[in-house]
């Protein structure tokens, strides 16, 4: 599967168009430019054009589609539950994700409830509860059990 128009439009209102290298904690390891794109190839003083910027997302989510399609081969999930996980997964990481109690618990016939509750455990970094990342993880929730 690939991620729908919506869910890159969804993904990107939570990310930020960014144009210069910078840190949301300064705890992290990397810093993030463009649309959430982390890691060691971003440098302190980088930038990037809002093209550039999109063709990181594209080339970032083609990974996270892949560790998303591959952890649940076989399922039968619509485009919202593929959309809020990849944009779970492209938040977290894609080795938190695969070890993720969420994970076991969509794998499961887990009630709506739990799986809204675990979606919300992932509201901290750097050891706080970041209001962003609570707005974002209800909001995946409900992508993730919306009907449309």
């Amino acid at each position: 599967m690939k991620t729908s128009s919506k869910g890159i439009d969804f993904i990107e209102s939570f990310e930020t168009l960014q144009l210069k290298a910078y840190k949301a904690v300064q705890t992290e390891q990397y810093y993030t430019i463009g649309y959430g794109h982390y890691g060691p190839d971003v440098e302190p003083d980088s930038t990037v054009t809002e093209k550039e910027a999109e063709q990181l997302l594209k080339e970032d989510l083609a990974d996270v589609e892949r560790a998303v399609s591959n952890a649940t081969a076989g399922w039968n999930l619509n485009q919202n539950q593929f959309d809020a996980l990849v944009s779970f997964t492209f938040n977290v990481g894609i080795r938190a994700f695969r070890n993720s109690t969420l994970l076991k618990l969509i794998k499961r016939t887990t009630p709506e409830n739990v799986i809204r509750a675990e979606f919300m455990k992932w509201k901290y970094s750097g050891g706080r509860v970041l209001a962003g990342l609570e707005r974002r993880r209800r909001a995946e929730a409900d992508l993730y059990f919306s009907k449309e």
